[in-house]
């Protein structure tokens, strides 16, 4: 400790910037074991790593001379880049870039900025190490699918922020919570489509209930029931639309803990409770074997959960039904909102759900708002197993039918549990 004292200050800043440097080229060396022409190794590293620390020192506040020399270290990584390109070989110029960032380090380590330095040198390294996976991940991932997720980006990054956080109009719409809700919306889906797609041909017809229930669970029953029909496996099919179902009941339950904590507290447990006995129950069924069962997985490939005019769509539709549940309320009481429920249920329940989350405890009574909520969801249930019924018929539409009926019944009995 006491040699430590008498060490200079920017001692431990070299010796730091030496090490990081050091890794870095270590691992540009393992590279030039190949046989292939590399800029630099374990000794050129640490040495545009002191570099970048003593213009830092030399510069003190004023950035030109450490940009002037930034430009010549620069410089002289171009002339390597230009004698790779010269060889038969095609050139990449990750080295030559690493090279820069090591640079960097060491200029921001005199600059005291310990914390982002090593990110940056701990970041290069591992951009390094893994080249071969990540190639082979860019070159499964396709055009596509960057887009997609662009679009994420451009919903929750760019558009959200921008939008006032304020109440506006007798309706009291607030645009910020109207958007968050379509992004909350959107990246469940987005989250269900993602993992679908890097399961394709795996898992069968039991991970695509589950995972198709937190995408949608109406769209998943219409498949699986139209699947059903084809191959005519009725313990298989109707377990998984149970299953896809009984999903649904946890993406209302994250949306509600997100939205409306009062209401959480209320739906909470009961709707974890549905989806656990729909899953297991489900599940137990697509375990009893059908005559001439083999190997099945689900042909459905998942739809695009981002498409701008559908998120334009949901948030208007959101806007309306916020603005009605407010107007049954208003003018109907609990009876109105009860019947809009049960109405909303023949339709996709999410707008009407989430614009109770908005309206309970401000502009309707919590208790009122949680039993709509289970009226539209049990509505859900029954009008999903007329699809499952008519599209698969025989047994499987049977089976899902009654299933799918006695879910929605469990779902009512929360009723009792919230005094509504």
């Amino acid at each position: 400790m006491e040699l430590y004292n008498q060490l200079p200050p920017d001692a431990a800043k070299i010796v730091l910037v030496l090490f990081l440097s050091f890794l870095i080229g270590l691992e540009r060396e393992e590279q030039k074991a190949a046989g292939r022409f590399y800029f630099g190794g374990v000794r050129t590293f640490p040495l545009i790593g002191l570099i970048g620390f003593s213009l830092a020192m030399v510069s003190g506040p004023q950035l030109l001379p450490l940009t002037i020399g930034f430009l010549v270290v620069a410089g002289f990584l171009l002339l390597s880049y230009w004698h790779k390109l010269t060889q038969a070989a095609p050139a990449g110029a990750t080295t030559e870039m690493s090279g820069l960032a090591t640079f960097l380090v060491g200029a921001l380590l005199y600059y005291d900025h310990f914390w982002i330095a090593t990110t940056i040198a701990v970041a290069s390294l591992i951009l390094l190490d893994l080249k071969a996976a990540l190639e082979k991940l860019a070159a499964r991932i396709a055009p596509a699918e960057i887009l997609t997720f662009a679009k994420f980006l451009l919903l929750s990054a760019v558009i959200l922020p921008a939008l006032p956080n304020r109440e506006i109009g007798p309706f009291h719409l607030n645009p910020f919570k109207t958007w968050l809700v379509v992004v909350a919306i959107s990246a469940i889906s987005y989250a269900s489509y993602v993992l679908q797609r890097l399961t394709r041909g795996q898992g069968g017809i039991v991970l695509a209930a589950l995972l198709g229930g937190a995408y949608s669970s109406t769209v998943t029953t219409v498949v699986m029931a139209k699947q059903g029909k084809a191959e005519n496996k009725p313990h298989l099919f109707a377990g998984g639309i149970l299953m896809a179902c009984g999903v649904m009941y946890l993406r209302l339950a994250a949306l509600l803990a997100l939205f409306n904590r009062q209401l959480m507290d209320l739906l909470g447990i009961p709707f974890v409770v549905l989806a656990v006995a729909a899953c297991a129950g489900g599940w137990l069924w697509t375990r009893r074997a059908d005559k001439g069962a083999r190997s099945t997985e689900t042909s459905h490939q998942p739809r695009n959960p981002l498409e701008l005019t559908t998120a334009l769509f949901f948030a208007v539709l959101f806007l309306a039904m916020l603005i009605i549940t407010q107007l049954a309320v208003r003018y109907l009481g609990k009876a109105g909102v009860d019947t809009l429920a049960v109405i909303m249920g023949v339709t996709d329940v999410d707008p009407f759900i989430m614009g109770l989350t908005q309206a309970a405890g401000a502009m309707t009574a919590v208790k009122v708002a949680a039993g709509a909520i289970l009226i539209a969801a049990a509505s859900n249930n029954v009008v999903k197993g007329c699809y499952a019924f008519s599209f698969a018929g025989g047994r499987t539409g049977r089976q899902s039918l009654l299933f799918l009926i006695a879910l929605a019944v469990a779902g009512l009995l929360p009723l009792i549990w919230i005094g509504w």
